[in-house]
């Protein structure tokens, strides 16, 4: 869900993207997605369809970033997950993206990042539980790029961390 230009789906080995934007999903289906047009919201599969739904950096761009988790929890096959990588409001880098979000950077400016307890809520409502997390981007948002390692773990001063939430 968000699949954008099908970068991470391809790496990831992911067989079926969804996004809004038409251009980025033509740039995925040329790396071999297959895409849909339409948005988490209104998943348009069927139920139990997937034994994983991933979600990467698309809830803050969500309209109901509530309703994507519930129709993302829907379409999971009994046994199945929901991967989601996230950078939370509250971390380094989500307080660096929404500075540059008010100073009217074209990505940053759409994008509304959850706070951990905002997504924790909208989790439970959702019918998941999170089995497993792990933290990358410790370092600075305004240092330059460096290799960092992944920790197990959801480390709050980490700029990104992902979860897998498994139905409740």
């Amino acid at each position: 869900v968000g699949v954008g230009s099908g970068r991470f789906a391809r790496a990831l080995g992911v067989g079926y993207g969804l996004d809004p934007a038409h251009a980025p999903l033509l740039l995925a289906a040329a790396r071999g997605v297959r895409v849909v047009r339409g948005v988490g919201e209104r998943l348009p599969f069927r139920d139990g369809a997937f034994g994983a739904v991933l979600v990467v950096v698309t809830l803050c761009f969500a309209d109901d970033p509530a309703l994507l988790l519930r129709e993302a929890r829907r379409v999971l096959r009994p046994g199945g997950g929901v991967v989601l990588g996230d950078v939370f409001a509250e971390s380094p880098w989500g307080e660096r993206y929404r500075e540059l979000g008010r100073a009217g950077h074209p990505f940053y400016s759409a994008a509304r990042f959850l706070t951990r307890e905002e997504l924790a809520g909208a989790l439970r409502a959702a019918g998941l539980r999170v089995v497993r997390a792990r933290s990358t981007l410790r370092q600075s948002p305004t240092d330059a790029p460096a290799p960092e390692p992944v920790i197990e773990g959801d480390d709050p001063d980490a700029g990104f961390v992902g979860w897998l939430a498994v139905p409740a």
